[in-house]
């Protein structure tokens, strides 16, 4: 069975990986993507700027 990495500690607000973006709770619009063992969270914005690479897997860092 595969183990999930840990979820954050302030699991209150989440912040955008990519554009720093802070929200409060775990919005429901946000995508989650584990990357070499760690949880990045993408607000709305960047995920649907970014969709084609999120659904081909690529590692952030590539987009």
């Amino acid at each position: 069975m595969d183990q999930q990495p840990p979820e954050p500690a302030d699991a209150k607000s989440l912040v955008c990986s990519r554009c720093g973006t802070v929200a409060e709770g775990r919005p429901p619009t946000w995508t989650c993507s584990v990357e070499n063992g760690v949880r990045h969270y993408f607000c709305e914005a960047c995920a649907r700027d970014n969709i084609r690479a999120i659904e081909g897997r690529l590692d952030s860092s590539w987009w």
